[in-house]
């Protein structure tokens, strides 16, 4: 009897593959879409069977007014609207209690995420707890949850995680500072409502931070083991949106379509990650954002061109229809995935943002430490080719 294949042959066999894949695909959250749809709150909310409103948001978006807007159009519908503000910018296990005891006190039968990931994801924590009780530990993982929850609302005024396409938030632990990710279909939203014009308010450095992170997410879904045809469509159809609008609102932020390309993205990316996984550049960049402080999307723009060259004998393939769709290249050209790899720079340089290690201020000093926590990512498993921490330390010696 022949030996059993290993994870990494496994994963190989699974990169070199071009056969039908088989999947699992149900779709689990309705989109609402277009400029201005924020006026559709409130009827939404009320299709919902809502009386009473937790709306997770964070301070910062006072200043855009967006939270005021949503609790107006909800009072209006004639809801009673509770807001949770206190969300950090990654949310953690105690913001997920605080917001839970409001949600508690308030009675709440609908929450709403309105803001970036971090609102969306917090959210989704508090509904977990609200709902089945325990502490986000108990979550961790996937399908943990065995009572139904409530509705879920989501409003992006970012375009960049996605988030509300996605059934698990990232919740930190407060004390270890650990990402956890927590899934279960069940914490799904029931809508996503993407109104561009909540966009326009994102400052410069957030808008390209969030939108580079966006193209990842299309470009390592697309590739990954996981992936399964209804993925790799909404991959592909998400980097080519993202690749025309985000050089379009680097160079006029004010431009609605572009925005409304780069939100649309997006969520189709977001989208794409539901129905499969990510891949090494996620690995490594988790360890930057950890040890070095780097912005997530600024260590994303470094990296991502590398991990593109490191997989192109795996997946060159695939990564010529992904050029072809950006109109780089035909998509059998052998050159593909450096062309793509040479896009993908070229358009974190147009946004103003570092493209070498160095630039960001990281020390070689600390890449073998960073080396050994990108091997324990989980994302670096789903990877097209096999990486293991020799692979991570030349990857970040690379974009020194």
């Amino acid at each position: 009897m022949p030996a059993e294949p290993s994870r990494v042959e496994n994963q190989a066999r699974t990169a070199r593959s071009e056969g039908v894949i088989s999947f699992d695909y149900e779709p689990r959250t309705r989109v609402v879409f277009g400029a201005g749809k924020l006026t559709d709150l409130g009827t939404l909310a009320r299709e919902l069977g809502a009386r009473r409103v937790l709306l997770v948001t964070d301070r910062g978006l006072a200043k855009a007014g967006h939270p005021q807007r949503g609790i107006a159009l909800l009072e209006q519908a004639g809801l009673t609207v509770t807001v949770f503000d206190d969300v950090q910018e990654n949310p953690t296990s105690d913001d997920v209690e605080q917001g839970l005891a409001v949600a508690r006190s308030a009675e709440i039968d609908l929450l709403i995420g309105l803001g970036g990931g971090s609102s969306m994801d917090c959210a989704k924590g508090i509904n977990f707890l609200l709902t089945n009780g325990g502490v986000m530990e108990d979550y961790w993982g996937t399908g943990k949850a065995k009572l139904p929850m409530l509705p879920m609302i989501a409003v992006p005024t970012t375009a960049g995680t996605g988030s509300e396409a996605q059934s698990y938030a990232l919740i930190a632990n407060t004390r270890t500072h650990m990402k956890m990710a927590c899934g279960d279909p069940k914490a799904a939203c029931k809508i996503a409502l993407l109104d561009p014009e909540l966009t326009l308010s994102m400052p410069p450095s957030v808008t390209t931070a969030s939108g580079i992170d966006a193209v990842s997410h299309a470009v390592e879904s697309y590739v990954c083991t996981r992936r399964t045809p209804v993925s790799m469509l909404f991959a592909e159809q998400a980097f080519k949106l993202l690749s025309r609008g985000l050089p379009a609102v680097i160079r006029n932020p004010g431009d609605v379509d572009s925005r409304a390309m780069m939100l649309l993205g997006s969520h189709l990316a977001g989208a794409a990650i539901e129905n499969s996984m990510l891949g090494a550049t996620h690995a490594l960049v988790n360890p930057l954002s950890a040890h070095c402080g780097l912005v997530h999307g600024v260590a994303i723009g470094v990296m991502l061109p590398h991990v593109v060259r490191y997989n192109g004998g795996a997946v060159g393939e695939l990564y010529g229809r992904l050029a072809a769709a950006a109109e780089l290249c035909d998509a059998r050209d052998p050159n593909a995935a450096e062309l793509l790899a040479a896009r993908l720079r070229t358009l974190v340089e147009s946004a103003g943002m570092p493209t070498t290690l160095s630039a960001c201020g990281v020390d070689r000093d600390v890449i073998p430490r960073m080396a050994a926590d990108a091997a324990k990512q989980w994302t670096g498993t789903f990877n097209p080719r096999p990486v293991a921490e020799p692979d991570f330390r030349s990857l970040y010696e690379e974009a020194l």
